[in-house]
This record gives C-alpha cells, sequence and structure tokens, in this order.
C-alpha cells in the first residue's frame, strides 16, 4: 500500500489553527545553537499565525496533512519572486507531528506543494530549512530539492 496514501490533504480550515499552531515548536530543530530558544520558538509561531493570516489570498495556501482526521502536519505555500525575477513557490513551513514522523506526512505534503506550484504554472519550488535540521535535508534532497544560497554567521 501507498503511505502516502494514507494521508488526506486539504486546505487549513480555521477550525485547524490550534493544532497547526500547537506544531510550531517542531520548527525549531535545527536552529542554531547560538540562537536563543524562546525567541526562535516565539517566531516559529509567528510564521505559522502570519501564513495562516494570508492563505485565503491569492497566491498562498496552507495545506494540511490529516490522517484519521487529526491534524498530522501542514505546508505553507506562497508565490516568491527570486532576486532573478523569476516567480517560484515558496515553502514556508513545512512540519509534521512527532507521532506521525517517519510515516510519509512529509513526504504527502511535498507531493501536495508540487502540485500546487504545478496548477498555478510555477517551475520551481524553493524553502529554506536550519544547516543542522538534518533529517529535514535528506528528505528534501531525496524529494529532488537542491542547495541554492547557503547563509553564513560569525560572532561580533
Amino acid at each position: 500500500m501507498n503511505e502516502l496514501a494514507e494521508f488526506e490533504i486539504r486546505p487549513a480550515r480555521d477550525d485547524d489553527h490550534p493544532a497547526l499552531l500547537a506544531l510550531s515548536p517542531r520548527l525549531t530543530i535545527g536552529a542554531a545553537p547560538w540562537r536563543e530558544p524562546a525567541k526562535f520558538a516565539a517566531a516559529a509561531r509567528g510564521w505559522i499565525e502570519s501564513s495562516l493570516a494570508v492563505a485565503d489570498q491569492d497566491g498562498h495556501a496552507v495545506l494540511v496533512a490529516l490522517l484519521g482526521g487529526r491534524v498530522a502536519g501542514l505546508v505553507s505555500l506562497a508565490e516568491r519572486r527570486h532576486f532573478t525575477g523569476d516567480l517560484d513557490a515558496y515553502i514556508g513551513e513545512l512540519v509534521t507531528d512527532r507521532a506521525v514522523e517517519g510515516r510519509g506526512a512529509g513526504r504527502a505534503l511535498l507531493a501536495a506543494a508540487d502540485q500546487w506550484a504545478t496548477r498555478r504554472g510555477l517551475p520551481r519550488i524553493t524553502l529554506e530549512t536550519g544547516a543542522r535540521n538534518h533529517r529535514a535535508r535528506r528528505i528534501y534532497a531525496r524529494s529532488g530539492y537542491e542547495e541554492e544560497d547557503i547563509r553564513l554567521s560569525k560572532p561580533v
């Protein structure tokens, strides 16, 4: 059986918001150790809140993965112009519940993101993740994503 078929993917609804916001601490996985955890966690929650606030606007979406009727994860999407002028699909957040880790929710959401971008005629999907988020980076690489930019940081 196709494990991705286990997951129902649909647009986020207002009644999903508490469960989606509860996933925000998982977005701190792979954070640089010099970043304050509480500030990072607050920012991650804000990212989801911001994505949910514009999800119904043209060029934006928040898709939810459900397993047995329960929220298993989300992917937020937006059209975003690259500095070269190309219009890309952009994944703002991709996060899954720890309880479904390794069961294909992330891959199902990535496949749904591909479909969203294709329907909009966008030729490329971009995303960003923490350099230390090794598991996510492996999943992205297996899904065909290639590293394009690298951000460097040092204390002064």
